[in-house]
């Protein structure tokens, strides 16, 4: 009988779980290891004001195929939700602006898209871009700072961009590299586009019918829930000291002194976390795991009156700091649809480098909360329920050359050991998926 760890138990774990139930077949042994309270890592789905909600990651992007796809296998499709259409603001210099269209990741095609936004000298420094030289070295990868600031102003990076790239990173364009945050771009770029505005033009994708984001009706809960049973596999509730090699193949210890026998270990950890478990085992992959950097965030769920005068629109992200502490509000009920007699609302804080979401109490997030919802919407309200939630180093940054880091990475790993997390082939549920199921096809396969 072949015999699997996987060290992990968020999204990553559980569908390299899966997947290793599915192609090792049913006489495979398949243990879990994970000291956390529940299954699913940032996913976490919590009954606020009797409505459920996610309190982790809550959507996902339909057009790539990972998670539709994997819906589909677990008899799942009938449980997607799309959102209802309404689109989100911008918050810049206290003011409510439309996120503006036809960009890719905030990165405009048409100035015209940022007028009111920024202001009139940036609007004519863009017209002005394609006729400007553009230096670039095929296989550069500035961040998007360096690049976007450059030709189109600083104005479009801190109140088009980097609201954005805050929200799915709780990074900045300062600390996420061009390649990570719009490849099609920097494709363009390398093809031989003349101009950034040339680039993004191209990069931009065609219209598609159908909505750009999806859900789980019942939140992510009902997918974590199916991969444990459609897996199979046994929960060890302890907490991984190391990994090390033996005669069979390898011993994944733990903090109780046992001893977990496996022919292949799938590590769907952190990137911190990495050092740690492989020690002198593998110098290569652990030089390149500190190399990766983290944030944290904290996510404050409410649930306010039914009524409340909230706009008709899918939320805000934040442009700057100013007198908001939030980075983002996800006005759910607008989002996804109503349900049940409350509105529910999540707000996001905490960005690389701010540490915020670890030193801010419950109190003070849920103070911060009430009054950054006066501040955007003009509303001053009790909610009916809260929770607070937090991931701590849980959002890796994707600096400039991160793919050559994780190329590093995974050429660094013993046989019969593999690697799988947010921090590898991009963040979000899809780029979770599909590093899962390259890892348990790579141990698999050996």
């Amino acid at each position: 009988m072949t015999t699997y760890c996987v060290v992990g138990g968020g999204i990553s774990g559980l569908v390299a779980a899966y997947r290793l139930r599915v192609m090792a077949g049913p006489d495979a042994s398949i243990t879990l290891l994970d000291p956390a309270d529940r299954l699913g890592g940032v996913l976490r789905t919590e009954r606020i004001g009797g409505q459920l909600i996610d309190v982790g990651a809550e959507a996902f992007v339909t057009r790539r195929p990972e998670v539709p796809a994997l819906l589909g296998e677990l008899g799942l499709s009938g449980k997607q939700l799309t959102t209802t259409g309404v689109r989100p603001l911008i918050h810049s210099e206290g003011r409510l602006h439309p996120l503006p269209q036809h960009t890719v990741n905030g990165i405009p095609t048409r100035p015209a898209s940022l007028t009111g936004l920024v202001d009139d000298a940036t609007i004519r420094w863009m017209l002005d871009e394609p006729r400007r030289p553009l230096p670039w070295t095929p296989g550069a990868d500035p961040t998007v700072a360096e690049l976007v600031g450059d030709r189109f102003g600083e104005q479009v990076v801190v109140r088009s961009i980097d609201p954005l790239l805050a929200g799915v990173y709780a990074g900045s364009a300062a600390t996420i590299g061009l390649r990570a945050a719009a490849p099609t771009v920097a494709t363009a770029l390398d093809r031989g586009a003349r101009s950034l505005t040339e680039a993004v033009t191209t990069a931009l994708p065609p219209p598609q019918p159908g909505s750009v984001f999806g859900a789980i009706d019942g939140g992510y809960a009902v997918l974590i829930d199916e991969l444990v049973r459609r897996s199979g596999l046994t929960w060890a509730q302890v907490a991984v000291r190391s990994v090390r090699p033996a005669p069979h193949g390898w011993d994944v210890l733990d903090d109780e002194g046992a001893r977990w026998p496996a022919d292949a270990v799938v590590l769907a950890v952190p990137a911190p976390r990495l050092p740690a478990l492989l020690g002198d085992l593998a110098p290569r992959t652990v030089a390149a795991a500190r190399r990766i950097e983290v944030a944290s965030a904290a996510v404050v769920a409410l649930a306010l009156p039914g009524g409340t005068p909230l706009p008709e629109q899918s939320g805000v992200l934040v442009a700057g700091r100013g007198r908001l502490h939030t980075k983002a509000v996800t006005l759910s009920s607008r989002k996804w649809g109503r349900r049940g007699s409350v509105e529910m609302v999540r707000l996001s804080y905490g960005r690389f480098g701010d540490d915020l979401a670890r030193r801010a109490g419950d109190e003070e997030l849920l103070m911060w909360a009430e009054q950054d919802l006066a501040t955007l919407f003009g509303i001053t309200v009790t909610p009916e329920d809260s929770k607070v939630v937090r991931w701590l180093d849980a959002m890796p940054q994707y600096g400039p050359r991160h793919s050559d880091l994780v190329a590093e990475l995974r050429a660094g790993l013993p046989s019969g050991l593999a690697v799988a997390g947010a921090y590898l082939d991009g963040i979000g549920v899809p780029a979770c998926v599909a590093a899962a199921t390259r890892a348990v096809a790579a141990i698999v396969a050996r």
